[in-house]
């Protein structure tokens, strides 16, 4: 359990540090508006539209009853899932053009909308499987309805925890970009994690499946 949420935590770091879940948007609004103030506001805008994309993902399958009786099922395939879009990603590198066509002032919408489109939401599904499991002797002692309420808990936990990272990650980028190194530095040193991002995704998927596979 404690690996696990490591892993929420790390995925949530990996999330930040990845420019395409935004933190060059928050540079850009404190140079364009040249106020300080404008990074944080938009790291907040990005985190915000980062939380919601992964309750969007997350809280569906917190409100499965069969998330009990059918769990190495589900987890196999929600690994299966994350594996397919790991695949397509590698396969089709261009980014959604949805993406281009959202104002850069709505870093709410833009935030959700890259969320969704990369698949990190699907890459905390294996995870927070893993987190909820239980078994089905547990459904005796249990109401559904309190199951249920826990898994919801637990969802909006990862959904937090992991944004909470993110934007710790994504902001000490950006004000280490904005403060010191400059765009300079940026446009010429930073390198493009859309092959990393689609290869974790498979990575991530296998380790979901096998590990409900094989009873862990």
């Amino acid at each position: 359990m404690t690996a696990l949420w490591w892993a929420v935590i790390f995925s949530g770091f990996y999330h930040g540090a990845n420019p395409g879940m935004g933190w060059p948007l928050a540079v850009s609004a404190a140079l364009m508006e040249r106020r300080h103030g404008a990074m944080p506001r938009a790291l907040l805008m990005l985190a915000a539209g980062h939380f919601l994309a992964m309750i969007a993902i997350l809280l569906p399958f917190s409100l499965m009853l069969t998330l009990i009786t059918w769990a190495v099922e589900i987890r196999i395939g929600a690994g299966l899932l994350v594996i397919a879009m790991g695949v397509y990603l590698l396969i089709n590198r261009r980014h959604p053009k949805i993406l281009a066509r959202v104002h850069p002032t709505r870093l709410v919408l833009w935030s959700f909308l890259a969320a969704m489109a990369h698949g990190a939401g699907l890459m905390l599904v294996p995870i927070f499987l893993g987190i909820c499991g239980m078994s089905a002797d547990d459904i005796g002692h249990l109401a559904a309805q309190k199951l249920m309420g826990d898994n919801v808990k637990t969802a909006f936990a990862v959904a937090f925890v992991h944004t909470l990272a993110m934007t710790c990650a994504g902001g000490a980028i950006a004000a280490l970009i904005y403060v010191w190194l400059g765009l300079k530095f940026l446009s010429r040193t930073w390198f493009n994690l859309d092959l990393v991002w689609a290869l974790s995704l498979i990575a991530v998927g296998i380790l979901g499946a096998s590990t409900a596979y094989f009873g862990h």
